[in-house]
């Protein structure tokens, strides 16, 4: 793709990143992120947090598998229905993981002793227990507001979408996530537990995934119409929104206003 002078014009993915990079400064201010690096983040936010994610990504991965099925090439069905597999694979072990890490006799902040994690009380650790299993009236499982929200907003666009505009509605959680663990890691965190979260989105092999996708992203949107173009960017646009929405939601242990 060229400009009207004959210039190389930049790649889709660096328009794309300059109109939410205010979003990503934000999230990286967010006190959920800050608290996750000085290990003062509440361990029933980060529970909330871990809890949410699980229902996310059962819905991430039903988005990434319709991606899947539209993609261009039987390389990208292979490499995006890969990343379905991976995304239930990280709700049934990391979260696990982490649930079970959160367990212990303290109460939410920094012990005194650095060593020690600062555990999740254990009415606080039911209760997130109780939130991930519970089943109100209609048989469906707890899912916060803004949770449904996105998965809703996602699945809608990579059904009704073409492919490009899916993809811009799946890149924000590789792409931010993986700028945010390569920011946080210099750092990590005196917490265990979070420390971990941060290592796991830090990692290169994560890096390289997120990479993939900004290049397939670019590939696909080098031959795009510009009206195709403007409706990928506003779907980026919207879930890179959400992406700070889901991490402030979980700040405010978010729920349903009635039940």
């Amino acid at each position: 793709m060229t400009a009207t002078d004959g210039t190389p014009s930049p790649p889709f993915s660096a328009r794309l990143w300059a109109s939410t990079e205010h979003v990503y400064e934000a999230i990286l201010a967010h006190p959920f992120l800050t608290g996750l690096t000085d290990g003062s983040l509440p361990r029933a936010a980060f529970a909330h947090f871990v809890v949410q994610d699980a229902h996310y990504l059962r819905d991430y991965a039903r988005a990434l598998a319709i991606c899947a099925a539209k993609a261009p090439t039987e390389d990208d069905v292979r490499a995006l229905a890969n990343d379905a597999a991976e995304a239930v694979a990280a709700e049934q072990d990391m979260h696990a993981d982490l649930l079970d890490a959160l367990g212990g006799p303290t109460s939410d902040g920094p012990t005194s002793d650095d060593s020690a994690p600062a555990d999740l009380a254990p009415a606080d650790l039911a209760s997130a227990d109780q939130e991930a299993s519970r089943t109100p009236p209609g048989g469906v499982a707890t899912v916060a507001p803004t949770t449904r929200a996105y998965t809703s907003y996602l699945l809608a666009t990579v059904y009704g979408g073409s492919f490009l505009e899916g993809l811009a509605a799946v890149l924000p959680c590789y792409w931010i996530y993986a700028r945010v663990g390569a920011r946080l890691l210099a750092d990590s965190s005196p917490d265990p537990v979070y420390a971990r979260w941060i290592a796991a989105y830090g990692d290169p092999a994560f890096q390289a995934v997120a990479d993939r996708v900004v290049a397939l992203i670019d590939r696909v949107g080098a031959d795009a119409s510009a009206p195709e173009l403007a409706r990928a960017a506003e779907h980026f646009v919207v879930t890179a929104r959400y992406e700070w929405m889901f991490w402030d939601a979980a700040w405010r242990r978010e729920t349903w206003p009635i039940e």
